[in-house]
């Protein structure tokens, strides 16, 4: 049976949220990529930690970047991530625990962070905000909980960016509308600008990165994808076996390209 197409949702409550292992095998596979490590350390460089900072990392996943973080603000500081999923909070506080991190892990989501107004000198939050239904909200509590002067980093991908070479321009672009209607927000990414600054922040700068995937996607993600919208309907099984050829011949003779992008912004509290 071929695979049914579910992006990674990290949610509670969707089922495969309980599925704490594949999840934190998702999160060490991305975390692996060229994109995403240029993008975090971009973003390490724009928040500046230093030591006896307060730092908050919201949906922290299995807390590998909380942990490069709480280096930086040494015993001094404090490190706290927020992760709502007990089996990814349990992991990430066996490997802070194994690495010696000061880096600790607390229940909470991003509508409701356990920390009071004004409390934290550095926020990031990173791939949350294209789970959410309200990502609004999230905007608002990161503001709450930043200090006047705090600043904060939002990355997130833009699902309507991903690009696919070769193939029929017109069955790509259906298969990219199906997958787009798999987000609960897809436009995350260029989203994140309007959402922080409606939230009072004031939006500092700007980063990207195109994650670029191999021909090894092709009998993962999009291969499940495109098995997926053939049986929505929404392309014919010929049309999804000429585009998966295509993309075959194209990766056989060099001429094959698959990306989506990611974007970050630095925003700060204003000091009032």
């Amino acid at each position: 049976m071929a695979e049914v197409f579910q992006p990674p949702s990290f949610r509670i409550q969707d089922g495969v949220a309980g599925d704490h292992e594949r999840l934190a095998f998702v999160l060490d596979r991305l975390a692996d990529m060229p994109g995403i490590q240029r993008l975090r350390s971009w973003a390490r460089e724009a928040l500046r930690p230093a030591p006896g900072d307060r730092i908050l990392d919201v949906g922290a996943g299995t807390g590998d970047e909380l942990q490069a973080l709480a280096t930086l603000v040494g015993p001094a500081g404090v490190a706290t991530g927020v992760e709502p999923n007990p089996g990814l909070r349990a992991e990430a506080t066996r490997r802070a625990e194994e690495f010696g991190s000061v880096a600790r892990f607390v229940d909470g989501d991003a509508y409701a962070l356990p920390l009071d107004d004004s409390t934290v000198d550095i926020a990031r939050c990173e791939r949350v905000f294209q789970h959410l239904d309200h990502p609004e909200r999230a905007a608002a509590e990161i503001a709450r909980v930043l200090r006047p002067g705090g600043r904060a980093v939002v990355i997130d991908t833009d699902w309507a960016t991903t690009i696919v070479h070769p193939g029929d321009p017109a069955v790509l672009e259906e298969v990219k509308r199906f997958a787009l209607s798999r987000f609960p927000n897809p436009f995350a990414g260029r989203r994140l600008p309007g959402q922080l600054a409606a939230a009072g922040l004031e939006v500092v700068d700007h980063g990207s990165q195109a994650l670029i995937q191999d021909v090894s996607a092709l009998d993962g993600l999009f291969g499940a994808l495109a098995t997926a919208a053939v049986e929505a309907g929404v392309i014919t099984m010929p049309q999804r076996e000429q585009l998966y050829a295509d993309l075959k011949g194209g990766a056989a003779r060099g001429d094959f390209h698959f990306s989506v992008t990611m974007f970050a912004v630095l925003a700060a509290k204003p000091v009032r």
